[in-house]
């Protein structure tokens, strides 16, 4: 059955409607293309669909078609697959809104999708109760607690969730319960988005579990809002994908979850033709930042850090004119590497104040 897809014109002479454009983590080039496509993205378009997907395919129908510079907004389920009404609407995990039609993108081109607004939609949000096997040593694993809390606290059948409060007006999350004697375990929100992909190549059809060169579930929470993602096109369209947000997230997303929760997004999306990307990039305020995106427990991470290297290798030498031996020595000096996730991938991140202006 086709997706149901409900689409509302805003009124860009309408107050409530109007939304100021914030670019911020882009750099100059990009900047300026950004701003350029949002003066001629009014009114913005809203997807409201009721049917969400689990695979990144081609073959699945088209949720919007949208040109370069559109303003989307959206509402994404948890990872669990609920709303913002805590309703159950699909099939877990990460129940997927798309694919989202970029028209003009083919295959060798890339998009850069724009985050402008990443934000938890309920008051409440969900996480796994310890760390995952796969972050500890064997020895620390022999003595661990019990993975059972409370059954069916957070989900029928489950007895490894805990709840956390979401205070979307003070940006804070607090864990429920249990309550620790010495750490009141509040933090503030840092909302990101764990899946963000294109349909890969061919009729390959991966879940919206692992990642890969197209994205995926790349658990990376330097996908927030003010930051633009950019990745390969492999299909006319590009056909794009999102879901899982969480409220905040550690690096390398060590328990196997987030803490998990439904989201508003608002997003827009730039076409680069003949952008020639190998794999996922991400820039921000004050980075530049190569993933070395594969799916986890499959290669070691010392292979997501190859990747991620020799992709900064080419973005430096390729977009900022360096020569192969000193973006060599620019990686040595200022690279930063970052674990993406604990079992998979990884990335290099350069702070733009290192970087040559750009060609």
């Amino acid at each position: 059955m086709r997706p149901y897809l409900s689409v509302r014109i805003l009124d860009a002479q309408n107050p409530r409607d109007k939304e100021s454009v914030i670019y911020t983590g882009i750099h100059r080039p990009l900047l300026l293309l950004c701003v350029a496509a949002s003066a001629r993205a009014q009114p913005a378009i809203r997807v409201a669909p009721d049917t969400f997907w689990n695979t990144l395919w081609r073959g699945h129908p088209v949720v919007a078609r949208i040109k370069p510079g559109d303003i989307v907004m959206t509402k994404l389920l948890d990872a669990g697959a609920r709303d913002d009404r805590n309703i159950l609407r699909a099939q877990p995990s990460n129940p997927m809104v798309g694919p989202f039609y970029i028209e003009g993108a083919e295959p060798g081109d890339a998009i850069a999708v724009n985050f402008r607004k990443i934000r938890p939609n309920r008051g409440t949000a969900w996480s796994y109760y310890r760390l995952g096997l796969f972050s500890l040593t064997g020895s620390a694993i022999e003595g661990l607690y019990p993975n059972v809390y409370k059954p069916d606290l957070v989900r029928p059948g489950r007895s490894d969730l805990l709840v956390w409060d979401v205070d979307t007006l003070r940006g804070m999350v607090k864990l429920r319960e249990p309550v620790s004697a010495r750490h009141r375990l509040e933090f503030p929100m840092e909302p990101m988005l764990g899946v963000v992909g294109v349909a890969p190549a061919g009729d390959f059809a991966p879940t919206s579990g692992p990642s890969r060169e197209y994205g995926g579930n790349m658990d990376f929470n330097e996908i927030r809002e003010g930051s633009t993602l950019l990745l390969p096109v492999f299909n006319p369209g590009a056909l794009l994908f999102l879901a899982d947000g969480h409220a905040l997230m550690a690096d390398g997303e060590p328990t196997g979850a987030g803490i998990e929760t439904s989201m508003n997004v608002e997003f827009s999306v730039d076409l680069k033709k003949k952008g020639g990307l190998t794999g996922p990039r991400v820039i921000t305020r004050d980075y530049i930042i190569s993933v070395g995106s594969q799916a986890e427990f499959i290669s070691t991470l010392d292979r997501a850090v190859q990747l991620a290297t020799s992709d900064m290798v080419r973005w430096l030498t390729e977009e900022y004119g360096m020569e192969p031996w000193a973006a060599h020595m620019l990686i040595g000096a200022k690279g930063e590497y970052e674990v993406v996730t604990v079992m998979g991938s990884a990335a290099l991140k350069i702070a733009k104040r290192w970087l040559p202006s750009s060609q």
